[in-house]
């Protein structure tokens, strides 16, 4: 059973940044494809970014590339996203989420198998 525990969300003007973690625990880290989805209010989970297990390739939804940055370190077990150039509409609850296809990278969110409780961004006007 993988852990992942959120961190890095709060309030940001728009053009501004942030970086949030995701700490994980329980499991073979560099065997998981890790993705990174959010959830605005009255709106579906969407996809935002993914990074594969060692091979490190990554995908972003089109709403944040040249924005966004994913990355991981399989040493200390933590995936981040690097979030630039922040606008409103970036405002959700942004969730990491653990994937045992490890070589792939998928965009739904019924493909990953582990999921943290969430942290809040807010990007003002």
């Amino acid at each position: 059973q993988v852990q992942l525990v959120e961190s890095g969300g709060g309030l940001v003007q728009a053009g501004g940044s942030l970086r949030l973690s995701c700490a994980a625990s329980g499991g073979t880290f560099s065997r998981y494809t890790m993705g990174w989805f959010r959830q605005a209010p009255g709106k579906a989970r969407e996809f935002v970014a993914g990074i594969s297990g060692s091979s490190g390739l990554t995908e972003y939804t089109d709403s944040v590339k040249g924005r966004f940055t994913i990355s991981r370190d399989n040493a200390n077990d933590t995936v981040y996203l690097q979030m630039n150039s922040l606008k409103p509409e970036d405002t959700a609850v942004y969730y990491c989420a653990a994937d045992r296809s490890y070589l792939v990278i998928y965009t739904g969110q019924n493909a990953y198998d582990y999921w943290g409780q969430g942290t809040q961004v807010t990007v003002s006007s």
